[in-house]
């Protein structure tokens, strides 16, 4: 079995040595080759700088590449996942929550042919209430978009890699890797698994950008919402004509000689409320469908420090191909020297030095100062 294995980065300089290290150990154990690809997702630091120079240190399976602005984790997968090269893919956080250890038991299943998808769930939740409260929300929301085993998703995943070729098509800025692979199969399987508890930083998905993930699925992918505004319209109709036969019966009966101002407001409150409900869901849909129409790009690479794959989420776009000025070793350098007081990077017309392998400090997540690069350079 050969496996790619593809990781959104985001704030993880301090995680992506030990978990590449890791994965060095355990893959030659599960996979006849491999690749670990690193999507540094924009993300406001040197975690690019630090993912350079394990592409560097395992020069044959490490590759790393960083997107020109944050495009979201789905998005991140995506530019990965069009860089794929072996049969079998395995997506990963960079927090070290999802174990390396736990590879081998995530593609068990696909050693069956009629297996196509496989989803490591954990034995027991490793995040707060109100993210574990939001992590539903996500799940019954992917429920709504027809994803079968929407409650059995994770990010800790195993797939064929030819099922790409059911969304190569796909330029959404509110791209969902989950539903996408819902449109290629629905041969899927679920592992138990055992998750760490996060040591270093925060979680990036808040309670509320969960909810608007969630929001993003059903009214991009599903259309539940507008069928409960034509229930919601049929029940209002039904509510409607029982006040209008009771305020009738009450009529004829002489209990009313003019009719009374509360029947009027209650029926418009009611209907009122209907419409603007209604309303504000077409509003979701039309918003989705003006944001499509854009074309935005799903992702767009600013270096990448391998060969092939897109430079752009737009399908069906080729472009005249432009020579990229800019060495991945001098936007590291220049990472480095923003972000943590490395070395300035080099002027154009300058040799580039290739950085540094991780050294022991590297490893536990510090980069290296400008003196120890100055020694590398002498050396």
């Amino acid at each position: 079995m050969n496996l790619s294995v593809i990781i959104p980065c985001y704030r993880s300089r301090q995680t992506l040595p030990e978990l590449v290290e890791r994965l060095q150990v355990e893959l030659p154990k599960i996979a006849e080759a491999y690749e670990v690809i690193l999507v540094v997702d924009g993300s406001p630091d040197d975690t690019y700088a630090v993912a350079r120079s394990l592409e560097l240190r395992f020069p044959a399976t490490v590759r790393a590449l960083l997107l020109r602005r944050n495009y979201g984790q789905h998005n991140a997968l995506l530019a990965g996942l069009a860089r794929a090269k072996y049969e079998f893919t395995v997506t990963m956080d960079d927090d070290l929550q999802h174990r390396p250890e736990e590879l081998a038991t995530l593609i068990a299943p696909l050693s069956d042919p009629l297996v196509d998808l496989v989803y490591g769930v954990a034995v027991e939740e490793e995040h707060g209430v109100f993210r574990s409260l939001a992590s539903r929300m996500v799940k019954a929301a992917l429920s709504a978009a027809d994803v079968p085993s929407a409650r059995d998703v994770s990010a800790f995943r195993a797939f064929r890699t030819d099922l790409r070729d059911g969304f190569a098509h796909v330029a959404d800025p509110f791209a969902s890797i989950d539903v996408l692979l819902s449109w290629t199969t629905n041969s899927i399987r679920r592992v138990e698994i055992t998750m760490d508890h996060r040591t270093v930083g925060t979680s990036s998905y808040t309670f509320s950008s969960l909810a608007r993930h969630a929001m993003n699925m059903v009214t991009g992918y599903g259309t539940v919402p507008l069928k409960l505004v034509t229930w919601l319209g049929f029940g209002c109709s039904l509510l409607g004509f029982a006040l209008l036969v009771f305020v009738l019966v009450r009529f004829i009966a002489g209990d009313i000689a003019v009719a009374g101002f509360t029947t009027l407001a209650s029926m418009l409150a009611i209907l009122s409320g209907a419409m603007m409900l209604s309303i504000g869901i077409l509003g979701e849909y039309i918003g989705r469908l003006h944001f499509r129409s854009m074309q935005r790009p799903t992702f767009l690479v600013r270096v990448d420090g391998g060969e092939g794959g897109p430079r752009a989420g737009i399908p069906g776009t080729e472009l005249e191909a432009v020579v990229e000025e800019k060495h991945p070793d001098e936007i590291a350098a220049a990472l480095s020297a923003r972000y943590a007081g490395g070395p300035a990077p080099a002027a154009p017309g300058e040799p580039r030095d290739p950085a540094p392998a991780l050294d022991a400090n590297q490893a536990d997540g510090v980069t290296p100062s400008p003196e120890s690069l100055a020694v590398h350079r002498e050396g």
